[in-house]
Formats: C-alpha cells, structure tokens, sequence
C-alpha cells in the first residue's frame, strides 16, 4: 500500500515569522528560500525600473516598487516580484507593510536560479490572481516578453528583442527601447 504525505501549507502569519535577514516567497503555502540575484539581474531591474518610475511619477500615475516588496495575493501567496506597478485608481491596496492584491503590473528578471518558477509557477499565479500585464525581462536573451489575459488566460502580447521598443497596454505611451534595458 502507497501512501501518500501530506505537504504542510504555509500562511502568511508563518511567513510573517521568517528571518528578516533572509529572502523569501511563499507561492500556494510552499515556503521557498530566494537567493540574491546576480549583479547582472539587478542592473537590469534597476534601468527598468527607472524608467518605468520616472514614466509613473512624471505623470502621477501611481507607484512603482522594486524588490524586496511584499505582495499578498492570498493568505497562501506572498511573492515579491523585480519591479511592480500600482495605479493611482487601485492606490488601496498599498498599505504600509505591503500590498494586499494583485498590482497592475510586474516585471520579473529572469535569472538562471528563477526563470523556471518565473515562467511556470509565478506566471500562472499572477494570470490566476489577476495581474493585468505580465513582463518577463531575459537578460540572457535579450528580450522582453509581455503576457496580458484574454478571456482570463494569459497569451503573449508581445516578444520585444534587440532594435525593438517594448510599449506597454496598460501604459500607452510608455516606450523602453530593449537595448537601453540590458
């Protein structure tokens, strides 16, 4: 006879507990342990995030935040995306240990320790807790690949590679040019 175990599924309250000194997710209960980026990783979530900052404020739009940033999509999902957007329209979900709901926008670096969960685990998180425009920045491939959901799935609007200029639905006149970014 086969048995089989039960996983523990953690919580947000169990996440609360973690060290502060130490990076984690915790993606539907799985408690994972996030090891810093390359310095690679972080000079490309940081030209990205510039300008998507500097776009945002110029025209009070909302807030942009970068990594390290809670974001509670269920008491059994806190993830903490590169770079996240949150318009001024949904400015509620902003509070002052994290944000409490799905941000209108994130951008994930792929790094080779996270492109896999980038891809799989986190990608159908954000499709299921409603993220409205997904980007997924490779600076291996030097590329950015843009996901938005019809009829509640996500489907690529767009794969921006070298000589391209990535443009936003969500943000219509924002226009980062792909070899600027990496």
């Amino acid at each position: 006879m086969v048995t089989q175990r039960s996983r523990l599924k953690f919580t947000y309250e169990d996440y609360k507990q973690t060290p502060d000194d130490t990076r984690y997710e915790l993606l539907d209960g799985e408690l994972i342990l996030v090891p810093a980026p390359r310095l690679t990783h972080q000079r490309t979530s940081r030209t990205i995030f510039r300008q998507i900052d500097s776009f945002v404020t110029e025209r009070d739009l909302g807030e942009v935040f970068y990594a390290p940033a809670d974001v509670v999509l269920s008491d059994f999902t806190v993830v903490q995306p590169d770079i996240l957007f949150v318009s001024k329209e949904r400015s509620h979900i902003i509070t002052d240990d994290n944000i409490r709901g799905a941000p209108d926008l994130v951008v994930e670096i792929l790094s080779p320790t996270t492109a896999r969960r980038d891809r799989t685990t986190k990608r159908d998180l954000y499709e299921q807790h409603g993220v409205p425009e997904y980007w997924q920045a490779d600076y291996d491939a030097k590329n950015v690949q843009m996901l938005t959901p019809v009829d509640g799935e996500y489907k690529v609007a767009g794969i921006y590679g070298e000589g391209q200029t990535v443009v936003s639905p969500l943000l219509p006149n924002l226009r980062l040019a792909v070899d600027d970014l990496f």
